[in-house]
């Protein structure tokens, strides 16, 4: 088998695993790694140097410079995990196999950001992995390889990402054997859905819990966004109170009518329980300076 010559793009654990599949097979070559230009991820510096590796950081991969630059190695095909700069023509038009990136959702459902947040918050019961070509849209290009993963009910986001960095390196090297063996299988996303849609990035704001809602909404929402998210927010006689974890109550508790969205109804040593718009919510985990007590009604912003 041919030596695969490849320009690396990445940042963050999903690159550092994916990277290092790479670099243990002799028939892979890695010509240069560009980090994302802000913060640049120092465990790939030190990769690049302890394998001889050129290392860039580029504010703008699309500008002639940058061109001169990554034309330069001959390069057969671009990776991309965890990168976060959109490929334009030229570059897109540079190695001859193409541009590839892995992203962490079922496409082409699950285009755009924070898609591992989402599909907890809309109570997915599974969620995707792809590896796809890049091309000038953002996650529309033809799938290489996608896998499905469940979602249970104890996942929460720290989970779906330490089996997401697992995952996506291991779709990436398999797509790139693919295609260093000559047998991709190119499916374009409109086979699978003529528009597909797309996730908007969370923002700061997007954390307050609404008790208005139902308890399985609040329930996925606070499993959602927890660490390395913000965790989900509410107010507590003018102070914040951080929501770490919370139970959906197997049985409902005995509540009158007098009990309002947001009230704290029942509370132990380790546990506190609110009530929702369509019963209440237990909850296990939280970060808060004072004691709570019942009665107490916990509020948005």
């Amino acid at each position: 088998m041919s030596i695969l010559d490849i320009g690396f793009f990445g940042d963050g654990v999903w690159s550092h695993n994916g990277l290092r599949l790479l670099l243990d097979d002799p028939s892979v070559n890695i010509n240069f790694i560009c980090a994302r230009y802000e913060n640049p991820d120092e465990i790939l510096k030190n990769i690049a140097k302890d394998y001889d590796i050129k290392f860039v950081t580029q504010k703008n991969i699309n500008s002639s410079e940058f061109y001169d630059f990554a034309n330069s190695f001959n390069s057969q095909l671009f990776v991309s995990m965890s990168f976060n700069q959109i490929f334009q023509d030229n570059m897109i038009n540079i190695p001859p196999l193409g541009i590839i990136n892995c992203h962490a959702g079922k496409l082409p459902f699950y285009r755009g950001r924070n898609v591992l947040n989402w599909a907890l918050i809309n109570d997915e019961k599974e969620f995707g992995i792809t590896v796809h070509y890049i091309d000038r849209s953002i996650d529309t290009g033809d799938i290489i390889i996608q896998t499905s993963h469940s979602i249970t009910d104890e996942d929460d986001y720290s989970s779906l990402l330490a089996r997401s960095y697992v995952n996506c390196a291991n779709n990436l090297y398999k797509a790139i054997k693919l295609i260093q063996k000559g047998k991709v299988r190119r499916i374009p996303q409109s086979e699978i859905d003529k528009k597909g849609s797309y996730c908007k990035r969370r923002k700061v704001g997007d954390e307050w819990i609404d008790w208005q809602q139902g308890s399985r909404k609040i329930f996925n929402f606070i499993r959602g966004i927890s660490k390395p998210g913000p965790n989900a927010h509410s107010m507590i006689n003018n102070k914040i109170i951080r929501i770490v974890k919370a139970d959906l109550l197997v049985a409902p508790i005995s509540m009158d009518d007098c009990h309002q969205p947001g009230e704290i109804i029942d509370s132990g040593t380790s546990f506190f329980v609110v009530k929702t718009i369509d019963g209440a919510l237990k909850i296990t985990e939280w970060i808060y300076p004072d004691r709570l007590a019942l009665g107490e009604r916990l509020q948005c912003q």
